[in-house]
């Protein structure tokens, strides 16, 4: 397995991504999209278990304003997951010479993963869902201010900061504002799935404390592309955490076929 780390200059600031290449692939590369606070040293290992696993090179980045990226100052719009498959993915793919990919995200990521998938209808060959929301649910919000309630707690926020640096107070109120403002309340992944054409997976954890499996099943529902919903038991908002054997058999297995 050999690691690449890319400093990239894009419109939106420098951009900071890392590839896994297992020795010899001619699958579609996968492509990660992070969660709200996340970034690519919060994948932790599961890229590199995800690139043995599949045989498939994993390109996790990490977005505009996040982790070793380039910090910014705006506010996010309510249209900030659909602007991340249609500013900075053609940026991305260009750059790293991308042709055909595989899309995975995991919570928002899920929802970026999918408009990335319908923005590329020819190009994009998969797309994998983790713990995706596609609608807001009151239980999403409920997490959002529990969530907002323990980084009151300057530890919890040092420790976020241990991944984001100075941007970590950008990172979380990107976060919590944006979800919990009124205006983004009718946001949905409804108009988006059914543009979708290729096999779609949607895991998600029955106890997920952001969003229930409402989500995954929406996905299913409504992907205009092949679905399978897989929930799993006793397994909340990180199922690539929790269970990763498990997770990482059922994306392999789910991408075998497919080229």
């Amino acid at each position: 397995m050999r690691e690449e780390d890319h400093w990239i200059d894009l419109p939106a600031g420098r951009v900071f991504a890392r590839c896994w290449r297992p020795a010899a692939t001619q699958a579609a590369p996968i492509i990660l999209f992070h969660d709200s606070l996340g970034c690519v040293e919060l994948w932790r290992d599961f890229p590199a278990a995800l690139a043995q696993a599949t045989g498939r090179t994993v390109i996790a980045y990490d977005r505009p304003g996040f982790g070793r990226s380039a910090a910014r100052a705006d506010r996010l719009g309510n249209d900030f997951i659909a602007a991340e498959a249609e500013a900075v993915l053609p940026e991305l793919r260009a750059r790293l010479g991308l042709e055909r990919f595989a899309a995975l995200g995991h919570s928002v990521g899920g929802g970026m993963a999918a408009h990335a998938a319908a923005a590329y209808p020819t190009d994009c060959s998969a797309l994998v869902t983790i713990a995706a929301q596609a609608f807001v649910e009151d239980r999403t919000l409920q997490g959002i201010r529990a969530a907002q309630a323990q980084f009151a707690d300057a530890a919890q926020r040092t420790r976020l900061a241990k991944y984001h640096g100075d941007k970590a107070r950008w990172v979380l109120e990107a976060w919590i504002q944006t979800w919990l403002d009124p205006s983004f309340a009718v946001w949905t992944l409804d108009a988006v799935l059914p543009q979708i054409r290729c096999p779609v997976l949607a895991i998600h954890g029955a106890d997920d404390e952001y969003g229930s499996p409402r989500h995954a099943q929406r996905i299913g529902a409504l992907a205009g592309g092949p679905a399978r919903v897989i929930v799993l038991p006793d397994t909340r908002h990180l199922p690539h955490r929790e269970r990763p054997a498990q997770v990482l058999e059922r994306i392999a297995e789910f991408l075998a076929p497919l080229a």
